[in-house]
C-alpha cells in the first residue's frame, strides 16, 4: 500500500478532518515563499508592531515590505493543491480547514469565507487602528505606491494590512475556534507548513495529542515529524489532487 493510498484509507475512516495549511501550498502560485533560500525575509527585516505603531519610519518600511509582494499576490490564482482542498470541503471530506497563509486563495479556489480559519490575517484587506474598519487594500498600496507615505484612514487613523506582524498578538477568535475543533478531529493532514511558526503549529498538535491520526504532507522535514503517524514527501500540488481523486462523493 502506498503512503497516500493509507491516507485516503484513514481518511474514508474519519468522522472529522482538519487540515493544515502554510506557504508551501501557494509557492507553485507565485506567492513568496518568505522563509525560504530566496525568500523575502533575506532582504527585509521585520518591522515589529510596537514600532509600526510609535514610529513614522518604520511603518514606511512594512509597506515598503508589504508592497514588495503585493504584485505577486495580486497576480496569484489557486493552483491544484487549493481547488483540491476547496472540492473535499465541498463534498464534506474536510469539516475544517485552517491556514497560515494571508493570500485569500482557499477562498478564491471555491472555500466559502466562514468555512476558513485565517490565523495569520489576510492580506485581502487592511484595517485601520483607530476605528478598525477593514476596507479593500488596493487604494491603500497605489497611495503608498505613489507618495511614499504610509496611507491613513478617512478617520484618521494608521492603515494597517490586516495581517498578524511580529509582536502583534494573535486574533483570540480564530486561535479558539481552530483549537476546538483540533480537539474534536480525528484526523489532521498537515499541508505545505514547516509547522516551526508558534502558536499556529500548535493547532495540528493539539490533534494529535487529543488522539488524532496525524498525516503531514510537505516537501522536506517539518518540527512535527517526530509526532506523526504518516509523513508523504511529495509536491502538495500532486499529493492533495491524487487524494481528492480517489474518495467518492460522500
Amino acid at each position: 500500500m502506498s503512503q497516500i493510498d493509507r491516507l485516503v484509507e484513514i481518511w474514508l475512516a474519519s468522522r472529522s478532518v482538519l487540515v493544515f495549511t502554510g506557504a508551501g501550498i501557494s509557492t507553485a502560485s507565485g506567492i513568496p515563499d518568505f522563509r525560504g533560500p530566496k525568500g523575502l525575509w533575506r532582504k527585509w527585516q521585520p518591522v515589529y508592531y510596537q514600532d509600526f505603531l510609535a514610529s513614522h519610519r518604520s511603518r514606511i518600511e512594512h509597506w515598503r515590505f508589504k508592497l514588495a509582494a503585493w504584485d505577486a499576490f495580486q497576480e496569484a490564482s489557486p493552483n491544484g493543491a487549493h481547488t483540491a482542498l476547496a472540492e473535499l470541503q465541498r463534498r464534506g471530506w474536510i469539516q475544517t480547514l485552517v491556514t497560515q497563509n494571508i493570500d485569500g486563495l482557499h477562498q478564491l479556489a471555491g472555500c466559502p469565507q466562514n468555512a476558513v480559519i485565517e490565523l495569520h490575517g489576510t492580506n485581502c484587506l487592511v484595517q485601520c487602528l483607530r476605528c478598525n474598519q477593514k476596507s479593500d487594500p488596493g487604494p491603500a498600496y497605489e497611495s503608498f505606491r505613489n507618495t511614499n507615505e504610509p496611507p491613513l484612514c478617512k478617520c484618521g487613523g494608521c492603515l494597517k494590512p490586516a495581517t498578524v506582524s511580529f509582536g502583534q498578538s494573535m486574533p483570540r477568535e480564530p486561535m479558539r475556534k481552530a483549537l476546538e475543533a483540533a480537539a474534536q478531529a480525528d484526523l489532521v493532514v498537515s499541508s505545505g507548513s514547516s509547522l516551526s511558526v508558534e502558536p499556529a503549529a500548535s493547532v495540528p498538535l493539539t490533534a494529535k495529542q487529543s488522539g488524532a491520526f496525524y498525516a503531514i504532507v510537505n516537501q522536506g522535514c517539518t518540527a512535527h515529524d517526530a509526532y506523526a503517524d504518516l509523513i508523504i514527501s511529495g509536491d502538495v500540488t500532486l499529493v492533495l489532487p491524487t487524494v481528492a481523486r480517489e474518495l467518492p462523493e460522500s
